[in-house]
């Protein structure tokens, strides 16, 4: 390293490569600093942050809002574990359930944690509740699923990739085809005792199914006495330009899974919410977590849920969406054979590319080289998924800067 210009983007590319596990491929951009829509490497350059840390960073980088929640409670108290009550949990909680529409809320610290924590709850509903028998509860699964990276998680994953050598898996997971009645109906049995879906797969694309599929979810589940467990960490609170994906197709699931944005981009903080007929199989000691609901990540959280209400972020993102939407359909017109399809809700979207014309990975480091950071999926899909606070001169930028990666493929 230059000991008088510092370190750059090399030398810390560098490191991560010398030390760290291989289990990701960045792209090349070394982030030193961010800020709301925009973030610099260590050169000074500056990119659009067209990714939102997968839906985290929803509010923007270091929200002034969220930056001072922070510093408050760090001038308090930030962990004591739940072994005592404490003064911002408690306020977090109602607030998170009285926008979700739920009893109860249980505190986690990551998205898989909080599905961790919905299928333990779900096999002992199952068990207490609607009587299968000790150990034989199942929960359906849809191919195409990303739920995180836990060993349980992964054991019902599609993806060879995300399986292979991690084995053995815990039993009691049936998949069907995501979007697909006939599907379910197939696949359930009378140990079935939960469906946890994604209202929109987005590790498998930005894929969202055909319109009714939840509500007649909802109504199937509701028939059978089987719990809907919707898992919002990545579609949830406004991505989707409404709170809840779910409020799309009027219904309401059993339990909800949120993550990422409810960290305000700060800290991770996830929860499981359900209603008291279904929370109520959870007693002292049956679970927990020494840092799930600290004091700091509540103090965060709740200024997080008061900014996307008070700066109506969600509002934003059914507003922006379709903007947004119809621009990146002008690059597919423009740009044909080379994108599939460009399809997404709010502003989350993917656009489909043509591996016969050019990979997603290529295409998404040249669009970094014109300061425009994004992420592909599956070699096929780059996904866009920008702060909801993105303004429309911002949008325009980075699908300007597309248009040219498109063009010149």
């Amino acid at each position: 390293m230059d000991s008088q210009a510092g370190p750059g983007s090399r030398d810390y590319v560098a490191l991560e490569a010398r030390y760290g596990a291989r289990n990701y491929h960045p792209i090349p951009v070394v982030v030193e600093r961010a800020r709301d829509c925009l973030v610099w490497d260590v050169e000074g350059r500056e990119y659009i942050d067209m990714m939102g840390a997968y839906s985290a960073v929803s509010h923007g980088h270091l929200h002034p809002r969220l930056v001072a929640a922070a510093q408050r409670q760090l001038e308090k108290v930030a962990v004591t574990s739940r072994a005592y009550y404490g003064s911002t949990l408690g306020p977090f909680l109602a607030k998170l359930c009285s926008l979700a529409g739920f009893d109860r809320a249980l505190p986690m610290n990551t998205g898989a944690e909080a599905v961790e924590t919905a299928i333990k709850c779900a096999r002992r509903w199952g068990y207490r509740v609607k009587g299968i028998p000790e150990g034989q509860a199942e929960i359906l699964v849809a191919r195409g699923n990303f739920h995180g990276r836990t060993s349980t998680i992964v054991g019902f994953s599609s993806e060879p990739e995300y399986r292979a050598g991690f084995g053995p898996f815990a039993p009691g997971f049936r998949h069907f085809d995501f979007g697909d009645m006939r599907s379910i109906e197939a696949t359930a049995t009378p140990q079935t005792c939960a469906v946890l879906v994604e209202p929109i797969q987005g590790e498998a694309g930005v894929v969202l199914p055909p319109p009714g599929f939840f509500a007649a979810l909802r109504q199937w589940c509701t028939a059978n006495h089987v719990l809907l467990i919707d898992d919002e960490v990545q579609a949830g609170l406004g991505r989707t330009g409404k709170w809840f994906a779910f409020e799309h197709e009027g219904i309401r699931p059993d339990a909800l899974i949120l993550g990422k944005a409810l960290g305000g981009g700060l800290l991770p903080v996830s929860a499981f919410l359900a209603d008291d007929e279904v929370m109520q199989v959870f007693d002292p000691g049956s679970h927990g977590s020494t840092f799930g609901g600290n004091a700091l990540a509540a103090a965060v959280a709740l200024e997080g849920l008061r900014v996307l209400e008070e700066e109506k972020l969600v509002e934003r993102a059914a507003q922006l969406g379709p903007y947004l939407m119809r621009k990146l359909q002008d690059v597919q017109r423009e740009a044909a054979p080379l994108i599939r399809d460009v399809r997404g809700r709010g502003l989350w979207v993917g656009v489909e590319v043509d591996p016969a014309h050019a990979s997603a990975r290529r295409l998404v480091e040249r669009l970094a080289e014109r300061g425009v950071l994004s992420k592909e999926t599956h070699e096929t899909v780059i996904r866009f998924a920008p702060p909801l606070t993105i303004t429309p001169a911002l949008i325009d930028r980075a699908v300007d800067a597309f248009r040219s990666v498109a063009l010149q493929r």
